[in-house]
């Protein structure tokens, strides 16, 4: 078959997913406050790209619950709505406690290793008072289990649900209560070692379940 004729797809799918990062992180860090209003021109300046990877970064963050379009077609950054974090929240507890239930059977001592150095550096994080890096070795840790479990469905549904929980993640890092994590993890770890896989999920499951919901969070209507 000939070759396509759009140019530049690959640049440009690299720039909408620095442009969706960028946008991501700034919601989550609250950089981007609840309710403000997301301009072309102001994010075009400030990305240093051009409005098409942005709208497109836009809609992806529309679909995950991030930001949303108001009548007139402004895009406004979301509130954390009560219904949506506890929904995300359920589908994430379940899904990353299967994918360790699948993943335990198969972990090698290489995969055990890694949950270990990424808790480490978690912990670390937390010292450092740095929850976007608490947040980054958080996600390494889980994910050691999300693709040792061989199950594509499971990254699927966490890409859906993630996002929204990512703001919760911040701030429960920000907090004393986010040390808790930390002594889960080594339980989850423990029970990888054991292999037992029931143990290891339902450790996982209550480690995901910790998430508090945010002060300023609302309830839908």
């Amino acid at each position: 078959m000939p070759v396509p004729g759009e140019q530049g797809r690959h640049k440009r799918s690299l720039l909408r997913e620095q442009a969706y990062l960028s946008l991501r992180d700034a919601i989550v860090n609250g950089t981007l406050a609840p309710g403000e209003k997301l301009r072309d021109p102001e994010l075009e300046r400030w990305l240093g790209i051009s409005r098409t990877p942005i709208r497109e970064a836009i809609a992806r963050l529309e679909t995950a619950g991030l930001v949303q379009t108001m009548p007139g077609r402004s895009t406004v950054v979301s509130t954390i709505e009560r219904k949506a974090a506890l929904d995300a929240q359920a589908v994430a507890a379940v899904m990353h406690a299967l994918a360790v239930r699948l993943a335990v059977p198969v972990l090698t001592e290489s995969d055990i290793d890694a949950m270990v150095a990424a808790n480490a550096d978690f912990a670390d994080a937390l010292d450092r008072d740095d929850p976007a890096a608490a947040m980054r070795a958080d996600a390494r840790f889980h994910n050691v289990a999300v693709e040792a479990s061989g199950n594509h469905a499971i990254s699927v549904a966490l890409e859906t649900v993630t996002p929204v929980l990512r703001r919760l993640e911040y701030q429960r890092f920000s907090s004393l209560s986010g040390r808790q994590s930390i002594d889960q993890h080594e339980r989850i770890i423990e029970c990888c070692r054991r292999r037992d896989a029931e143990a290891a999920a339902t450790a996982t499951q209550q480690n995901w379940e910790t998430l508090t919901l945010l002060d300023g969070s609302s309830d839908p209507d």
